[in-house]
């Protein structure tokens, strides 16, 4: 009989091997993807743009359409996505440069007012995927300067 265990303990072992390598594995550090946190707010019964991402890639050529993932919903409001064209703006990395672009915009429920907050993730058209955390306050509607409109409006 000891013959016989003699011979199965190699057998034995490799499994034993596989589950504490797999254990080391699962024990390493993840590569975490990064999550941004911005605020945004906005006017009771207005929209606003949280988000704009071109369909360039980092070669400035065209590419895919972005996209949005949403994995935390607002609670007191909607998302709305839009397709469009614009032209960069002159500090970005392929500056003043005509293209189409994905927006996500938020719209507070009638007549609400306070804290709302949206999670969701942007795949560029290199296929990076960035996280983005939205916390959101709605004040009272009142009368917004001129300057404020483009923003909160519901154009790209």
């Amino acid at each position: 009989m000891s013959a016989y265990l003699t011979a199965l303990r190699p057998l034995l072992a490799r499994p034993v091997l596989a589950l504490a390598a797999g254990g080391l594995l699962l024990a390493a550090p993840a590569f975490a993807q990064t999550t941004i946190t911005k605020s945004e707010t906005v006017a009771s019964g207005k929209t606003v743009r949280i988000a704009i991402v071109p369909n360039l890639k980092k070669d400035c050529s065209a590419g895919p359409m972005p996209e949005f993932k949403v994995s935390g919903a607002p609670k007191n409001g909607a998302l709305i996505t839009k397709v469009g064209k614009q032209k960069t703006p002159a500090s970005y990395r392929c500056p003043n440069k005509d293209t189409a672009v994905q927006g996500l915009f938020y719209q507070p429920k009638v007549g609400y007012t306070g804290a709302d907050e949206v999670t969701f993730e942007i795949k560029n058209s290199d296929g990076q995927v960035q996280t983005q955390n939205i916390k959101i306050t709605v004040e009272a509607a009142s009368a917004k300067k001129d300057g404020d409109a483009k923003k909160n409006s519901s154009d790209l």
